[in-house]
This record gives C-alpha cells, structure tokens and sequence, in this order.
C-alpha cells in the first residue's frame, strides 16, 4: 500500500529556499533514518492536523484551565448554597409566623405515643406572669405573658383537644397577667364543654395559684411548693442622709452618709408618691393598701370559690404562705400529689379518654435554623431570660417605671437581676 503524499504545489515549492548545503570539505552527513509520512487526514483543513503547541505554553494552558475550573466551581458551589438558604428563609419565615400565630402554633408531643388518636393540649405557665410582651418584654428571667396565653387558649376549639393541661412553674406576677389565664382557661371550658387541669412541676406561687386556681383538678409533681395567696405593691425605698447615688445597673446604689433630700413639683396631691427620699404619708399608706386590698378580697374569693376553701381558712390558715405539696393537698389547694407520667395518664382519665391511645403535646419552642435567623426566639406566649451585662438593663415593667400591685412570692431583685 503506497502512503498518500501531500499534493504537489509547484509555486509553492519553487519559492521556498534551497536547503542548506555543508561546507566545501566538510564530512558528509549520513541520511537520516527513514520514517514514514504522518496520515492524511481529510477532515482537516490541508489535510494533517495542527501541530502540538510548545511545552511551556501547554503547561499554562493547563493551569489556566484549573483555575477556571477551580473558580467555576466555587461559583457552582456558592450558588448552591444560595439557593439553600433561600429555601431556609422561606422555611424560616413559615416557622416564625407560625410561632407569631396563636391559631398556627408550632406544637410537639410531650407525653404519649405519636400514632395516639386523643390528644390533650398543654400550654406552658412558666417564669414571670405579665400582661403581655413588646415593649415591656425584656427581662432577666424567663416570662409568661398572660393575655398571650389567654389568645391561645381562646383559640382551641372542642375538635382541638380532649382538655387543657397547664404547665406550671411560676412564681407569680402581675395581677391582670394572671387573671387573664384564669378568664380564658373558665371560656375554654364553657365554649368546649372539656375540661381543665393542672399539673404543677416546680411552683406555683401566688399569680400562679391565681392562673390555675379555676381547673377542674391541680395535681403536684413531688417537691413542689404551692400557695402564697397574696398581693404586694412595690418596692419603695427612703434613704436618708444621701451624699452619693450611682445608677449604674451593677453599682452600689445609693451611699447615705448625711443631709441630702429630693423633692418634686408635683400637680395632684401625693403625685410623687413612691419617692426614695421622702416618707410615705399616712393618707397614702391607706390609700394603697384598700387598693390591695380589694385586689386580696378578689384573690381569696377566686380561690374560694374554685377550690371550695372557706375565705376565713384562706385569709386566718393559709395566708401568703407556701406550702410542700403534700401540705397544699391537706389544705386543699392541689387534688392529689403525682409524678409526672401518673399525673399525665391520670388527666388521661379525669378527661375521659384511654391513657394508653392518648398524647400530650404542648408548644414547640423554634429549630436552630429558626433562632439563628432570628424570626422567633421562643414559643408563643413566652419570653426568653434576658442576660445581664454591661449596657444591659431590665425593661419590664416589674421591674421599671412605677411600683406595680402583684400576686408574687420571692425577690424581685433577682428577677430583675440587681
């Protein structure tokens, strides 16, 4: 078989140089080896294929095309996670509507099996009782705001649960926070015809007993503590003898060593009152304490009337006591006296549905893509514990501004983190 030769090109051939001839008495060179002519390949342009670039320029050709590739698929990766986080967000925003929601509240199974067909629906009385949050939520320890929980309770219908469960844990706080779960919990029961109850974990103190005080049953985990039906207005304070106030959140307070007084102007008498550097009068001690007054005669006759206690035993034997839980079941401020899961599967009953084709689910606090994103913090209806430090100060209204009437048991300081 004869190699196809390249076609032959007179013109071209006749204005190429001569080749190079060696010098007069210089050895001659022997032939080069014979090799055979490359193929012939039609399909390109002149019949042979480009010949192979230079070394050098394809090593920078290669690493030309790893940058590319390596900057390409950065930006294929980086795409990637943009449109991850773009479905987060959209996820996100979902969950903290949800959490904003009282109607669409996020919810997870506490007790009981998840294939269970009853459901009983428990909502969280836990921390500090307010009115509500906004403006008056930041706070050093956690928060239940009443009103919101009342919405929420407002919006379970017969079909929602079998009964209301309330979670509680609280020391109390402000008298319409705690009155407000109270009112809604008394609708939920006429609106439904289901019944409520309560379960004790920690405490329930004063606005707490106030909250719960109208459930059908109240069940105490072991080591509780329960009671202090009572109100407090506060705190007021007279220094006497001020040379030096320091208002900073972690300073001393005030240093009194002698002559110093503050007054107001003031239109209305006793439009000052609650002022550290003056006495209180006796007109106002009187004033007050009717107020508080009126708010205890309401305290003690709620509890008397839910709970079936006698006034004079609450206001003579009780008191603003706080009793163990066994002491409360004795004086008939809790029905009995259970763990956990015997008081989960004997609310069970008391509600008239099977313990074991029964689940209990309460509000789900929100995922960690949630929080991080910052769309909701906490479940509905609750606040998160604000943390002290340096610029850092309560702005709720227990613990700023004018002294509030409470139902409260403890230190407020410690609330407010002084």
């Amino acid at each position: 078989m004869s190699i196809p030769q390249p076609p032959d090109d007179a013109a071209t051939r006749g204005a190429q140089p001569p080749p190079d001839r060696p010098p007069e008495g210089a050895a001659e060179q022997p032939p080069p080896p014979f090799q055979p002519a490359p193929p012939f390949f039609p399909h390109v342009v002149g019949g042979y294929p480009p010949a192979a670039p230079p070394a050098g320029l394809k090593r920078g050709f290669g690493q030309g095309m790893g940058v590319a590739l390596g900057i390409g698929a950065v930006l294929c990766a980086l795409s990637l996670i943009s449109a991850i986080a773009m479905v987060a967000l959209v996820g996100v925003a979902r969950i903290g509507r949800a959490n904003t929601s009282a109607e669409t509240s996020v919810t997870k199974i506490l007790w009981g099996s998840s294939s269970a067909k009853n459901t009983l629906r428990a909502i969280s009385v836990s921390g500090t009782i307010q009115a509500s949050g906004g403006s008056s939520s930041g706070m050093f320890s956690s928060a239940t705001y009443g009103y919101d929980v009342a919405k929420l309770i407002d919006s379970l219908t017969a079909d929602s649960a079998a009964g209301l469960v309330l979670l509680m844990d609280t020391p109390g706080g402000s008298i319409n926070g705690s009155r407000a779960i109270a009112d809604a919990v008394d609708r939920y029961e006429q609106r439904t015809g289901k019944k409520s109850f309560a379960f004790v974990e920690g405490m329930s103190a004063s606005g707490g007993m106030y909250a719960m005080a109208g459930v059908n049953r109240i069940y105490a985990d072991q080591g509780t503590m329960v009671g202090s039906i009572g109100v407090i207005m506060g705190p007021f304070a007279r220094y006497r003898d001020v040379t030096a106030v320091d208002g900073g959140l972690l300073g001393n307070g005030v240093t009194a060593s002698g002559g110093i007084d503050q007054f107001y102007l003031t239109q209305g008498e006793a439009k000052d009152f609650g002022n550290a550097f003056r006495d209180m009068t006796q007109k106002e001690r009187d004033v007050y304490t009717a107020g508080l007054s009126r708010e205890y005669d309401a305290f003690v006759n709620w509890v008397s009337t839910s709970r079936g206690i006698a006034p004079e035993t609450i206001r003579n034997d009780l008191g603003a006591y706080m009793f163990d839980a066994q002491t409360a079941k004795d004086k008939h401020l809790v029905d009995d006296v259970l763990g956990r899961e015997e008081a989960f599967r004997q609310i069970a009953r008391d509600a008239g549905v099977d313990p074991d084709q029964t689940k209990l689910v309460t509000d789900a606090e929100p995922g960690f893509l949630s929080s991080l994103m910052g769309s909701r913090k906490q479940a509905f209806g609750h606040g998160e514990a604000l943390q002290a430090g340096e610029g850092v100060k309560a702005s709720s209204s227990l613990c700023t501004g004018a002294p509030a009437v409470l139902a409260w048991t403890g230190d407020m300081n410690a609330m407010c983190g002084r």
